[in-house]
């Protein structure tokens, strides 16, 4: 797979795609990133990405011709994707879908935000990492790169490892614990040292609903349940 990242901080990524599973998935060869500098598609001595926005207010505009040019180079193919606060909000189904691609590419906003003409003509969507908003989209896109290729076959050291995890099946994750057994006098539940497979997972599918009512209950219903 392919990842492309367009945006004014390239150094933003420098470390975060070298370190754990983004790293080791793109050590082992699953995937490629290419980020783009924004600033390199300028024209003028200030490497100017942004103006004043027409009909006037706070903040500045990234233009879109730098957008625009750094695609014409690009050619990239499958989603493109802008990243903004007022784009729908991505989920672990999105995650897949863009998983199961060849290519991505993640438009990076800044500032006020990003001339409309690039979500109309360049980007295939908009997309949210949640109801805040960043100081910038480079946050957001690291969240969509780790999401994606921790789903790339090979990136884990099991396929169980992610189909255990919250929203695979609908459902957050079940609680987990690890040694000891007794730790300031909380114990792990008798159930999960009992060795029976069957009970457990019958524990583990229980928790897994119990806290999905409680904690996320639009997903319950949203899920049918």
């Amino acid at each position: 797979m392919k990842i492309n990242v367009v945006t004014i901080f390239p150094e933003f990524f420098e470390v975060p795609l070298v370190t754990s599973i983004p790293g080791r998935a793109a050590g082992a060869g699953l995937v490629d990133y290419r980020v783009v500098d924004l600033r390199r598609f300028t024209h003028d001595r200030h490497r100017t990405v942004d103006d004043e926005p027409y009909g006037g207010g706070a903040g500045m505009v990234m233009k879109p011709e730098p957008f625009f040019e750094a695609l014409d180079e690009m050619r990239p193919q499958g989603p493109i994707v802008l990243l903004s606060p007022r784009g729908r909000l991505f989920d672990h189904d999105t995650a897949v879908r863009f998983a199961m691609q060849p290519e991505l590419t993640l438009l990076c906003g800044h500032y006020k935000g990003v001339d409309e003409r690039v979500a109309e003509g360049l980007a295939s969507e908009e997309l949210s990492v949640g109801d805040y908003v960043l100081s910038g989209g480079e946050p957001a896109a690291l969240i969509v790169v780790d999401a994606v290729v921790r789903l790339l076959p090979g990136a884990l050291s099991d396929h169980e490892s992610a189909a255990e995890d919250s929203f695979y099946d609908g459902l957050l994750a079940p609680p987990v614990y690890t040694r000891p057994a007794e730790y300031r006098g909380r114990e792990v539940p008798e159930v999960l040292r009992s060795g029976d497979h069957a009970r457990i997972a019958e524990w583990r599918r229980r928790e897994a609903e119990r806290l999905t009512m409680e904690r996320r209950p639009e997903i319950w219903e949203r899920e049918g349940n």
